[in-house]
């Protein structure tokens, strides 16, 4: 299921959000590439162009965190993307069915992939792991300029 990009009035659990898209998928996963699409559109409405550092930046990190749900973690998962306003900031969300937290590895030039993470914290003002019932959601935030 995919909830289409649209401004989306205030309410009082989420005052200062504005835009938002959300997607779900199941065992079957999902497409990378429109998860990249989706955060690159969100921005784009928001005044930050493709081009735009902040853009390239949350293509990488929405890249990462998809991937690494899909790769390990079977079964549904998803993802939301939230504009916030005050202050500016992209949060995104990436749910998925393991309980295992993403580990940060230590750094080997020689090694084929293990590296995303690393990407993700220097990219990130935040991000931090939130343990659910069934698996667990990975939250990270960027600052967007004004």
């Amino acid at each position: 299921m995919v909830i289409p990009l649209r401004k989306q009035a205030t309410d009082e659990h989420h005052p200062a959000a504005t835009l938002r898209y959300g997607a779900v998928w199941d065992a079957e996963g999902t497409s990378i590439a429109d998860a990249r699409h989706a955060v690159r559109a969100l921005l784009a409405r928001a005044g930050h162009p493709p081009g735009h550092t902040v853009s390239q930046d949350a293509q990488i990190v929405v890249s990462e965190l998809v991937t690494n749900a899909l790769r390990h973690a079977p079964g549904p998962g998803g993802i939301l993307l939230e504009l916030i306003a005050d202050p500016a900031h992209l949060r995104i969300t990436v749910r998925d069915s393991s309980s295992q937290g993403p580990r940060l590895l230590v750094p080997d030039p020689h090694r084929i992939g293990g590296h995303g993470l690393h990407l993700i914290t220097r990219i990130c003002d935040q991000f931090h792991t939130v343990r659910l019932e069934r698996g667990k959601q990975v939250v990270a935030a960027l600052a967007l300029p004004r």
